[in-house]
C-alpha cells in the first residue's frame, strides 16, 4: 500500500485536512470506543499534526505532537490513531517512528510523555516508553502515563 506522510503545524493545515483528521479521530475514539468526550480540546491549534494518506488521498492515520507545557512539561504525542481497516499492518509503528524522529528534529533529543490506553502499554513499550506508574480512568477507559527517555 502506498502511503504519503506529512507533518504540519495547525496553521498550515487546510480546512479539509483538519476535517479529515477530526473525522478519523471521532470515528475511532468516539464511535468505535463508544465514548462521548470533547475531542476538540483547544490543543490542536498548538500542535504539529502527522497525517498519513493512502494512495487515494484519504487520511488513514494521524497523531499530534504537542509542545512542552501544552499537556505535560515534556513534549508529548497524542491522539494516535490508525483507520480500523488497515490496523495490524505496522502502520502504527511507522507513525510512532515518524513522530519520534520529528520530535528529535524539532526539539532535540528530549523526553516524551504520553497518556496511553492501558491495553496499548506493551505497544508503546516497543517504542521504548515505560510506565510512570500513574494509572487512571480517562473517559471511563483505563490509561497509563508513559515516558520515553532518550539514550535509555
Amino acid at each position: 500500500m502506498h502511503l504519503d506522510w506529512q507533518i504540519k503545524p495547525y496553521s498550515e493545515l487546510s480546512t479539509t485536512e483538519f476535517h479529515d483528521i477530526i473525522a478519523l479521530r471521532l470515528k475511532a475514539f468516539v464511535v468505535e470506543q463508544n465514548c462521548s468526550y470533547l475531542d476538540l480540546d483547544g490543543k490542536d491549534k498548538k500542535c504539529y499534526h502527522l497525517i498519513c494518506r493512502d494512495g487515494q488521498g484519504k487520511v488513514v492515520a494521524t497523531a499530534r505532537i504537542l509542545h512542552p507545557g501544552t499537556s505535560y512539561p515534556e513534549v508529548s504525542i497524542g491522539r494516535v490513531v490508525v483507520e480500523k481497516s488497515i490496523r495490524g499492518q505496522n502502520i502504527g509503528d511507522e507513525l510512532m517512528k515518524k513522530c519520534m524522529s520529528y520530535v528529535v528534529e524539532e526539539f532535540g533529543n528530549v523526553a516524551i510523555r504520553i497518556s496511553a490506553q492501558k491495553h496499548l502499554e506493551s505497544y508503546y513499550g516497543k517504542h521504548k516508553f515505560t510506565s510512570t506508574g500513574k494509572e487512571y480512568l480517562e473517559d471511563a477507559i483505563p490509561h497509563v502515563e508513559m515516558l520515553f527517555t532518550p539514550n535509555n
